[in-house]
């Protein structure tokens, strides 16, 4: 979701660092605007490659991080810990927009709650799960990283969730 030919893309925030207030809301809003319409390609393009195969998309799931949310702009652009959480949450928000334009029921779970959340839809305990991910990514090789486990579990999550709703 980072436009490689727009300079700060990749951490908006930190971009913004220093700037007066108005130009770092244009900035960012012109990084955000950038990042949604990307987030919306790439999820247009899974749905399609999904429906492809017989599928239908339903859902994404958005891993949150454990900083602080709704802060002021001027708060976040004063400290350097809030601005690397903001740049994080910049996509997230970016990929939350996308798939409420795409009809897509966006679900938030907190990284460090995901595991106790899956185990519980699963009906089994994190343990368990923990191997089942750890079994899964064998025959796929490396890199089996965490990034790839918490998208495992987020995808068991909302196919969870999506089975009992119906």
């Amino acid at each position: 979701m980072a436009d490689p030919r727009l300079p700060g893309s990749k951490q908006p925030y930190h971009e913004a660092e220093g700037l007066e207030m108005a130009e770092a809301r244009r900035l960012l809003k012109r990084h955000a605007d950038r990042a949604e319409a990307l987030a919306y390609e790439a999820l247009q393009e899974a749905i399609g490659d999904l429906k492809a195969r017989g599928h239908t998309a339903r859902a994404t799931v958005i891993l949150q991080s454990s900083g602080r949310q709704g802060l002021a702009l001027e708060s976040i652009l004063a400290s350097h810990a809030l601005i690397h959480t903001a740049d994080g949450d910049h996509f997230r928000e970016a990929l939350a927009a996308a798939s409420s334009r795409l009809g897509l029921e966006a679900t938030r779970v907190r990284e460090r709650e995901l595991m106790a959340l899956a185990a519980k839809a699963l009906r089994t305990t994190p343990e368990k799960l923990r191997e089942s991910v750890l079994l899964l990514g064998k025959p796929l090789g490396p890199p089996w990283t965490a990034d790839q486990k918490s998208a495992t579990l987020a995808a068991w999550l909302a196919l969870a969730e999506g089975a009992r709703s119906r």
